[in-house]
Order: structure tokens, then sequence, then C-alpha cells
């Protein structure tokens, strides 16, 4: 059985904007379940979380977003790439859809723009969950990840590419997983890719992490290096109702590595910052 419901596209923050909605709907074609609306990283393009959001719409009704330079979403020179834009992107389409009590989850970029838009005033969120955000920052240390890997993996994609040429890029997915995204790689504009990863080592996270006053949990990938156990204690001062989590034995792209692991953390986190009954 497949939770999958429709792809669509709405008109928020005058950008078109698409997304994958995952969940059952009623008789009346409406959700009971609580919406959670998922920002994908870097060159995630939505399409490319749906196996996680099959399992998320177990619990939820899922929303997956296609951030603005990737996927079926508005793309091109003329659009702003600021995580200030993507922050407010995720702030309209809230309310474009009219979503209220909202789960906000963010993998990485994704994350980063979660906090920043609760920081910069979203409304109908009722909490927001951190999926190993980049801590690099100005004076900071850098990103584990490097720029070419993006930007080689992304004009190989433009020339057009096999899941066997995505083993350079991701060698211990599996073949499905490489051929999706060797699919829609060529979807992820560079100078947008390259903006957001320049972002990361040029915007403080950590000052739009402390404006953060809902209910805000943090997952960190074991083995991605990402998060290291000093910036746990740092984001923790930083925001003391962060509740944090561990998911062992992934790196950073943790449902590739481990689906149960950030299935089961997920919604634990998610079940620990919900108002109590």
């Amino acid at each position: 059985m497949s939770f999958y419901l429709y792809g669509g596209q709405v008109n928020a923050n005058g950008i078109r904007q698409h997304y994958l909605r995952y969940g059952a709907l009623d008789s009346n074609g409406d959700s009971t379940k609580q919406p959670l609306v998922l920002i994908p990283g870097i060159t995630s393009p939505a399409v490319t979380w749906g196996f996680v959001a099959e399992k998320l719409a177990e619990q939820f009704d899922v929303y997956v977003l296609d951030v603005r330079g990737r996927g079926l979403s508005a793309s091109g020179p003329e659009l702003d790439y600021s995580p200030e834009s993507c922050a407010d992107d995720v702030i309209e389409f809230i309310k474009a859809l009219g979503l209220e009590n909202v789960v906000l989850m963010g993998h990485s970029m994704g994350a980063r723009f979660a906090a920043l838009a609760v920081a910069r005033g979203a409304e109908g969120v009722a909490q927001v969950v951190l999926v190993d955000p980049p801590v690099s920052g100005p004076g900071r240390r850098e990103y584990p990840s490097k720029l070419p890997w993006y930007v080689d993996s992304i004009r190989q994609a433009n020339s057009g590419m096999t899941a066997e040429d995505m083993k350079t890029f991701c060698a211990t997915w599996t073949e499905e997983q490489r051929a999706l995204r060797a699919q829609w790689l060529h979807t992820c504009y560079e100078p947008a890719i390259v903006r957001a990863f320049n972002d990361f080592h040029d915007v403080d996270f950590h000052k739009d992490l402390a404006a953060v006053t809902l209910p805000c949990s943090l997952m960190v990938a074991g083995k991605g290096g990402v998060i290291l156990p000093e910036d746990e204690a740092e984001m923790a001062e930083l925001c003391p109702q962060l509740r944090i989590a561990k998911v062992e034995n992934a790196g950073h792209m943790i449902p590739w590595d481990d689906l149960d692991g950030f299935i089961n953390t997920a919604f634990e986190l998610i079940a620990s910052g919900a108002p109590a009954a």
C-alpha cells in the first residue's frame, strides 16, 4: 500500500511552489492527521524523499517541498536564493494551503530554512524538527562536504547519467535510490546550490536557532561528522527547550543509511514535543 496522494503546485511568496503529498483522506477528501511539512536538503528534490514520506505518512499528513531552484518549483536566474527568501517560501506555503498545527521538519539545508522560518514568525507551526543541520558559519569550522561534489554531479546529470554513474557520488545507496537521484539531479539549478553551500559558511545559523521559542528537536547523525558533541551542547544552551536524539549508525543522509532509525527517532521526538493530552 502506498500513501502517495498527489503532486501539487501553489503560488506562494510570489513563485510556483511544487510539493508532494502523502497520507490518507476521508470520504470528504480531508485528512484527520497532523500535517508535517518536510523541507529537503541542498540537492534533494521532493521526489527523492518519497520513500521517507511513505513512512512518515503512517502517522502524519505529509507535504514534501521542492525548494526553489530544485525539482518542479520555480527556478532560474531571476530568483533570489537567499535564506530569507527560502524561509519565506515555507512561511507562505503553509499560509497558502491553510495548514495549522504543523510539524515543520527540515533536513540539512532544509533544517536551517525551517529554523529561520520559525525565527521569522511562521504561523501555524506547532513544533520544528531539525535533522542534522550544518553548524558551519562565520568563524566556525567548514561544512564537511565540498562544493565540487555537488557541482560535478549536477553537471554530469545535465549531460545525462545513470545509476551506475551515480555510484561515484553515492556509493552506499541502493540502485533504485541512485537511479532516482540521477533522474532528478538535473533539476537542481547550479547557482542556487552554490549560493546555499556558501551560505552554510556565511550565515549564522546559531542566531536563528536562538530565536526559536517553539518546541524544537534536533536529530543528529552519529556518523555524519556534521554535528559534534560540543555543537550539541552549544545548541542546547542557545535553545533551552531543544530535545536531542542521535541515530548512531547513520551518516548525514540519515534515512538512506538507517530508515527505521530515522523514522523511529522522528516519531519519538515529535511525540515528546507535542502538548500533553
